[in-house]
Parts: structure tokens; sequence; C-alpha cells
């Protein structure tokens, strides 16, 4: 194949991509008598990064790892269950964090669970019917970032200079509130994108 062959069907990738920190999480469903439920965690209060907050089991990419694997194995650890109990049904959509921060959901069964999580990692798990996810939209905030540039750039360089008109971004920040748990943040966002997924390819009906 010659190499215009090659680069008409290459896949696009994103300029920029290695200067992100790249996570996979499951988005765990659990079947019950009652209903599908999605399976959250709250972190545990040692952890360093965001204790306490609710989160999917999930975590950083090792070298050589496919982002599937490192999503399965994040959930083996936390939730202590073995390979054949998660099913994975497929990928979500990627989220990119203004923060330097991609993470990719995977969609997964989880059979024969027993409530069990490590204690090293978790504090609690928790369980929300799918349903209610389906028929609430998130609470939704603005945050505006701000555009900080360092004391030596060369504002010469540019139109303007200093008066130069930056673009403001602006970053939606969700919640979902169920009882006593809040669930916000990168969470709700995967929350959201995911459940819109389900929903759309009737993956629990």
């Amino acid at each position: 194949m010659k190499d215009k062959d090659k680069f008409l069907i290459r896949k696009p990738g994103i300029i920029g991509e290695e200067q992100f920190r790249k996570y996979a999480v499951l988005v765990p469903l659990i079947d019950t008598p009652d209903g599908n439920f999605l399976l959250f965690e709250k972190r545990a209060n040692q952890l360093r990064r965001q204790p306490g907050e609710i989160c999917f089991p999930g975590g950083k990419l090792e070298p050589d790892e496919s982002l599937e694997k490192c999503a399965v194995r994040e959930t083996m650890e936390e939730l202590l269950i073995l390979r054949q109990q998660i099913e994975v049904v497929g990928p979500g959509d990627i989220f990119i964090s203004p923060f330097n921060l991609m993470v990719y959901p995977y969609l997964g069964v989880i059979n024969e669970y027993n409530n069990t999580f490590s204690t090293d990692e978790v504090d609690e798990i928790i369980k929300i019917p799918l349903e209610f996810f389906l028929n609430q939209q998130p609470t939704r905030f603005e945050s505006r970032l701000i555009n900080q540039l360092p004391e030596d750039f060369p504002y010469e360089w540019i139109p303007e200079g200093e008066n130069y008109p930056w673009a403001q971004g602006i970053y939606d920040v969700y919640f979902y509130r169920y009882g006593n748990h809040t669930i916000w943040g990168m969470t709700a966002h995967i929350v959201k994108s995911m459940v819109k997924l389900i929903d759309k390819y009737n993956l629990c009906r």
C-alpha cells in the first residue's frame, strides 16, 4: 500500500494528546429483580485524590495496556470480583477535560455481585436505579475558564498585543442528586452520556 493510501485511511489523532493523562472506567450495570441499577463507588477517605467523592471503578492507563483491559482490571481490584463476572458491553464516548485529562468509559454488566469491595480504595458501594437517570436530567452550572498567561508571554508577536481579545471558555458542571448522594463533575458527565447511549441502543430492554 502506498503512503498516500495509508494516509487516506488513517485514524485521526488528537492534537496535543500526549499532554493528557489517560484513564479508563467501567460503568457497571447490575441486573436485579427490581430492575437495572448503576453501581457507583464512594472513594475511601484516606485516598490522596478526591476522597469521599462518588465515581465509577477505574484508573490510570498502564504502559502497553488497552483501555478496555484497564477498566476491567481496575474494576476487579476495587470490587474484588473475577474477570468472568464482568461482561463488557462496549465503549462509551470519551470525556475530555479542560484540565489535561481524558477518560474512556466502558459499559459493563457485573454478574453475581455480592457487594464486595476493597476498603483500601472504596468506602461504600452505591446502587442507583437506571430508571432514575433515564428520567432525570442533571442540574447544570457554568464554570468560566480563566486564560492566565506567563509573565514573559511575547505579546509583541501577536496582533493587538496585550489587548488581544482572547476567547472565553465555559465548562459545564453537572449534578445529580439521589437521596443523600451527590454525583457530580466528571462522573455526572459520563453518566449523562452513557445513559443516553443506553437509551438510544436499547441496551437494557
